[in-house]
């Protein structure tokens, strides 16, 4: 819904064309100096002429130039494009869910169990299609490894969101798997939030081994909000797939290594802020694991009123009316006020 505002305001998009009127009055001096040297008829003997009063057609050709530069003054602001601008504030109603995303990018979301990706790539993938599938939701994402921080702030721009997620790689934070530092800033972020419904989705592999607080402690903090934790446990665990750099030969090799999981600690942050917990095997099952997480909820009203403003253009008019005042012009020079050598 738009809401318009009282105030217009005229403002030129070329404002430097308006220079060109500055030429306007010497335009005009020498259009009479021009004129002044221009004799009608050459006689010797003007006194029979001069007697005579002047007429009607005789007193309007001051019409002539004024029409002239007056065409030429229209077509000088046409030039400079005039503008309407009209103020309004956009109110927009739109239903939908605040959500912050937790992401897990310790080294150990390199593990290629989801073959022929690594869970981080296909993690990376099932974000960016989730992400185009939402319409009014405000989503906002956490990383986290040893440490947390807020990547990006709850926001509906879902194109600069996407173009983060793709960005994404681990081995940039201190190693290790700090879940609860993790959920603590996510719920930092919803406190603020006035929408109904707040949800934090967990994406991780690992179990807890870093931090300052624990999943639990941070899922009774969630549980005090009404803010439920959806846990997506990644990958089957045990032994899987891992890439390590052979240094002297300069190429990657697969070693199978043990990355120890915990669905149990999952499923308890789930059940204690009143959640539910997935465990993902594939791409499959991980989309699917996003998509229940949300579709419970009751979606909230979320009022963007952002200032935005509209153009309307004159310049179509004023040129117009200079076409109009020279075509004028032609027709009483070329007819009632045509002079004769």
């Amino acid at each position: 819904m738009n809401r318009p505002l009282a105030m217009h305001n005229l403002h030129f998009h070329s404002p430097y064309a308006l220079w060109l009127l500055a030429l306007l009055p010497l335009v005009c001096v020498f259009y009479i100096r021009n004129q002044r040297r221009r004799t009608a008829l050459r006689f010797a003997w003007t006194a029979l002429f001069t007697a005579q009063t002047r007429g009607m057609r005789a007193r309007l050709l001051w019409v002539l130039p004024f029409l002239k530069m007056l065409s030429l003054f229209l077509a000088i602001v046409a030039l400079a494009r005039p503008q309407i601008q009209e103020r309004y504030t956009r109110k927009q109603t739109v239903e939908g869910i605040d959500i912050m995303i937790v992401l897990d990018l310790s080294t150990s979301m390199e593990a290629a169990d989801f073959k022929p990706l690594n869970r981080m790539n296909v993690a990376k993938q099932v974000l960016s299609d989730f992400i185009s599938q939402r319409g009014n939701d405000r989503i906002g994402l956490v990383v986290f490894s040893g440490l947390a921080y807020t990547h990006v702030p709850l926001t509906l721009d879902y194109n600069i969101l996407r173009q983060i997620v793709g960005q994404l790689k681990t081995g940039v934070i201190q190693d290790g798997t700090a879940i609860g530092d993790a959920l603590a800033t996510a719920l930092l972020r919803l406190r603020k939030s006035e929408a109904k419904s707040k949800v934090i989705v967990l994406i991780t592999d690992g179990d807890n081994n870093a931090g300052r607080l624990s999943p639990l402690d941070a899922a009774q903090m969630a549980a005090s909000h009404n803010i439920p934790i959806y846990t997506i446990l990644v990958g089957k665990g045990g032994k899987v797939p891992f890439p390590k750099n052979n240094p002297l030969f300069g190429v990657i090799e697969w070693i199978e290594i043990e990355i120890p999981t915990n669905p149990k600690l999952l499923e308890d942050v789930a059940a204690t802020s009143g959640g539910l917990s997935y465990i993902a095997t594939d791409k499959q099952s991980l989309e699917q694991g996003l998509q229940s997480a949300l579709n419970a909820f009751e979606r909230s009203k979320l009022l963007d009123g952002t200032p935005d403003s509209s153009y309307k253009e004159l310049f179509g008019g004023f040129l117009l009316s200079a076409f109009l005042l020279m075509l004028a012009q032609m027709v009483l020079q070329n007819g009632p006020l045509r002079v004769f050598p």
